[in-house]
């Protein structure tokens, strides 16, 4: 059998950490079977959605490494559905009913108040053929209501083992709304039955859809797929993601200069029991993707701990790995360069500011000017290399007296205008017997 996922947002905002973790687990698991990636775009409201939000859940999934066997959009594939709607009007699991929100709302309230679970009553099948037509007479369209059987729905999940659910406890869901547009369990169980998906990979939040839309597969004459759900992602207080937190989205991820194998490591790794650290590539996580490392309580998306992962990704990366963007950004120096500044790194963009201090020109900070010009005087002839610096610092001990903080910190100001950075021991030949001896004295260089 090959495995078919699919990863289904709705275009109705940037994509946010919590439905990254979602893609990721989908595509590493398909990628570990060698199956198919599907990105279906639910877009059935037509409302909020736009395709200015779908490009940009593809940007978002590109930038991550995250490829798709195939995109399919909701709003293309409504003659689908309305095949759907018809069938199951002819198998009699599909009836209309009546009630407004407001009267809907009133039930709830009056069975809480009994102390009574707030279930739909089924009132609308006692419906009688004058009663609809008295109501639609009224203006009232009708919304369309399942008809769960009532019993107990078994399944095996991927993540949290052994479930089931008395489909007698819940409420007969409504598939589509009364200005007859869909809701999202008809479409999702049509696609995916259209599609050929075998796993349905999603957040926990969904597990209470499972025993309505096994029914809905069945109903269709469809063998369902299997399910599996994972632990959700909240933020650092413990709060719900959400899209319009904008601290917690991908496009603000990338835009802050973020590695996307670090958001992706990160992601992909809080909440199991792998030990949350950098990944070189998406290939490495694939082979390391198993269900059962899955957490069952929520995990938290700190962008603090991201960012100091980030930086641990940087100081690992090989020159070949950040070469083409160091050129694209006009940052020179080759692999000596890299190597220099690598452990100082937060974010790639940084490598820029270490490129400026050795290229110049740059204004110096002289905190002690005598022992500036002494160091001038006291540079030694190039070649250099690291053992310069050692030697060269020394003999500016000997002659000046000054050690420690005192000696090391006027000489990195001077030198570099930053009060820390790589050590100078390997800066100091970069930036060069000529430009160093300016700014020693002072001069922008």
């Amino acid at each position: 059998m090959t495995v078919t996922v699919r990863f289904a947002p709705s275009p109705t905002g940037r994509l946010h950490a919590g439905n990254i973790r979602t893609a990721l687990v989908n595509y590493l698991f398909a990628q570990r079977l060698g199956g198919d990636f599907i990105l279906r775009l639910d877009d059935t409201d037509q409302e909020r959605s736009t395709d200015a939000f779908a490009r940009a859940i593809e940007k978002d999934l590109s930038w991550l490494g995250i490829e798709w066997t195939k995109v399919v959009q909701q709003s293309d594939r409504f003659a689908l559905y309305a095949a759907a709607v018809e069938k199951l009007k002819e198998l009699g699991c599909l009836y209309p009913a009546y009630e407004t929100p407001e009267e809907l709302d009133l039930k709830r309230k009056r069975q809480l108040g009994r102390g009574r679970p707030p279930v739909y009553d089924r009132a609308a099948l006692k419906l009688s053929d004058a009663e609809k037509a008295a109501f639609e007479a009224d203006g009232r369209k009708p919304h369309w209501r399942f008809k769960l059987e009532p019993v107990d729905v078994v399944w095996e999940d991927l993540v949290r083992g052994s479930q089931h659910v008395d489909a007698a406890s819940l409420s007969d869901p409504v598939l589509i709304r009364g200005d007859g547009t869909y809701l999202y369990t008809l479409p999702s169980v049509v696609d995916d039955v259209d599609l050929g998906v075998t796993h349905i990979i999603r957040g926990e939040d969904h597990v209470a859809n499972t025993a309505p839309q096994l029914q809905l597969f069945q109903a269709l004459s469809a063998t369902p797929p299997a399910f599996g759900h994972h632990n959700l992602l909240v933020g650092p207080e413990g709060q719900a993601l959400s899209k319009r937190d904008a601290s917690l989205a991908i496009e603000g991820f990338r835009e802050e200069g973020l590695e996307a194998l670090s958001v992706a490591s990160y992601a992909a790794t809080i909440g199991t029991s792998d030990p949350v650290v950098p990944h070189v590539s998406l290939d490495e996580l694939v082979q390391g993707f198993e269900f059962s490392k899955l957490s069952r309580a929520p995990a938290r998306f700190d962008p603090r701990d991201l960012r100091l992962l980030n930086a641990k990704l940087l100081h690992m990366l090989p020159f070949a790995a950040v070469a083409d963007r160091l050129k694209a950004m006009g940052v020179g120096g080759g692999e000596a360069f890299w190597d220099v500044v690598r452990g100082n790194l937060e974010v790639l963009g940084d490598a820029k500011l270490w490129w400026c201090v050795i290229e110049g020109p740059l204004v110096p900070v002289i905190e002690s000017q005598d022992l500036c010009l002494a160091a001038a005087k006291l540079l030694p002839p190039e070649p250099w290399n690291e053992e310069t610096w050692p030697a060269w610092s020394s003999a500016v001990k000997a002659e000046t007296g000054a050690k420690g903080k005192a000696l090391f910190q006027p000489l990195r100001l001077a030198l570099t205008g930053e009060q820390h950075g790589p050590e100078l021991k390997a800066l100091l030949p970069l930036i060069g017997r000529e430009r160093a001896h300016a700014r020693l004295e002072g001069k922008p260089a």
